[in-house]
């Protein structure tokens, strides 16, 4: 039986039709409208880590809707007006969405294939942090241009990478100017947003969010009274007062009421120049799950991490070239200063006042940013560039500050509290608090005997670290002496013997 010619042509057209659906279903989808969310799912969907171990795996049991139908949209992520997690990024369609020229990822993939030796498509694109169909077609131009060959198929539309002798001539001349082959950079502009829309001066945690970042403390109602409105007010405070009582756990403590997690690049792009923003010596990872095989299905640009909030810590090791821009001699990589890492956190100066560096450098150096909320850095090609200066500064220490500093700097930090020495009740409190936690039964009649044996008669001051210290001394002392773990006279005698000696 002879077909048509008019069935002919409706048989080819079909044919057809059918192959451009799957050459189509095979490219990137374009970038969708800014409001846009996909049919049947939310605007952003994925698995989170368990709070509790933040550094493992999440299972896909632990799949949570973070953002509802009707969260907002910038430009690069989702804004979902949740407190503990206010953004989280979306995974770009194109390299213009993701700010990225093709030079720059072929900068990064021939760097990372000179280190490595060979790699597969699928190695690269988790190397730099973007979906395999966004490098696939840079991957395959520069197996064109013959910088790369094929040493074997690792799947189905997979190849092994390797460098041709031309490829490593290239990637050596790369490396001449930054040997960074890490995440695909950033944006500065889009790192600068991402920071307003998670800032301190956001959150305005109120009274039960202090409560609770404070739960394992011993903290005065008038203490607290006076810390919430400076924390309130994500601005900076002094804590000043003897030392022992306590200031530097304040301190770490405050970023707790706060939102739990923020969204930071690890690399951003400054006119060709990569600066590493994310540090695991001081963020904290809070990871989500990430898609196996070629598409990231979390929806989540890999280019960001989530960690908690950040605390960093500053004490007498502070100087100068920390708040600035570091770039190495060797790797002709740059490190964000110590104030951009803790951005959307707390910055703890703690000991202020005994830095290597002298005060009035440092009050020179931040005047200006803890006014106006943002900084200037010097990038080591000479450009200058502005960038949020946002966290809740914490100076704490032992001095006056007016002491310290003059009245212009004052004026800049508004809240200035001092960290009293605690009554005598909130001190047998802690005797209370810190026995089970040490691991000595806690008898009151010998915290009696404490006190008006060594306090009341010399007119020592208590002091909040005190309960802690000498209990460890009579614990150390039991073990030694393999005793058994109890509170007795002539221990606490040998403790304060001790840790009094010269004070």
């Amino acid at each position: 039986m002879t077909q048509t010619p008019q069935a002919n042509d409706e048989s080819l057209n079909s044919l057809l039709k059918r192959i451009d659906g799957l050459l189509s279903s095979s490219k990137p989808a374009p970038a969708p409208p800014p409001n846009a969310v996909e049919p049947g799912r939310s605007a952003v969907q994925y698995q989170t880590a368990p709070a509790h171990s933040p550094a493992q795996n999440p299972t896909p049991a632990a799949a949570t809707a973070i953002a509802s139908d009707s969260s907002k949209q910038c430009r690069f992520g989702d804004i979902t007006d949740q407190r503990d997690e206010p953004f989280i990024p979306r995974v770009p369609k194109t390299l213009d969405d993701a700010g990225l020229s093709e030079t720059t990822i072929e900068e990064l993939i021939l760097r990372y294939l000179l280190a490595r030796g060979e790699a597969s498509g699928r190695m690269v694109a988790a190397q730099i942090r973007l979906p395999f169909l966004l490098i696939e077609p840079i991957l395959n131009r520069l197996k064109y241009e013959q910088m790369t060959a094929y040493r074997g198929a690792n799947s189905v539309n997979d190849y092994i990478h390797i460098l041709t002798e031309q490829g490593r001539d290239r990637a050596r001349q790369y490396n001449l100017r930054t040997t960074y082959f890490g995440a695909a950079p950033v944006r500065l502009e889009d790192y600068c947003q991402a920071v307003k829309l998670q800032s301190v001066e956001t959150q305005k945690p109120k009274r039960e969010e202090l409560l609770q970042a404070f739960k394992d403390l011993l903290i005065d109602k008038k203490m607290l009274t006076k810390l919430g409105p400076a924390v309130n007010s994500g601005r900076g405070m002094f804590l000043y007062g003897y030392p022992g009582n306590g200031k530097t756990s304040i301190a770490e403590r405050v970023t707790q009421a706060f939102g739990k997690y923020i969204w930071i690049p690890r690399s951003i792009s400054i006119d060709g120049e990569i600066m590493r923003i994310y540090d695991p010596m001081n963020h904290e990872p809070a990871p989500v799950a990430r898609g196996e095989g070629y598409l990231n299905d979390s929806g989540v640009d890999e280019r960001w991490i989530r960690i908690r909030r950040p605390t960093l810590i500053a004490g007498g090791e502070l100087t100068m070239d920390m708040l600035e821009v570091r770039r190495d001699k060797e790797t002709n990589i740059n490190e964000a200063p110590l104030q951009v890492k803790s951005n959307c956190g707390v910055l703890v100066i703690d000991d202020f006042g005994r830095q290597r560096m002298r005060v009035d450098e440092l009050l020179n150096r931040w005047i200006v940013p803890l006014e106006k909320r943002y900084d200037f850095l010097n990038m080591s090609s000479g450009k200058k560039i502005q960038i949020p200066f946002d966290q809740l500064v914490i100076f704490s220490t032992n001095l006056q500050p007016k002491d310290l500093v003059d009245d212009a700097f004052l004026r800049r930090i508004p809240y200035k509290i001092e960290v009293e020495n605690p009554s005598e009740a909130a001190f047998r409190k802690l005797f209370e608090i810190m026995c089970p936690r040490v691991g000595v039964p806690y008898k009151p009649q010998l915290i009696d005997y404490l006190i008006e044996r060594h306090y009341k008669p010399i007119n020592r001051p208590f002091r909040n670290c005190h309960p802690r210290d000498l209990l460890l001394q009579v614990k150390n002392y039991c073990l030694y002496q393999d005793l058994p773990m109890e509170l007795k006279e002539e221990y606490i005698d040998f403790a304060c013997e001790n840790y009094f000696s010269i004070m």
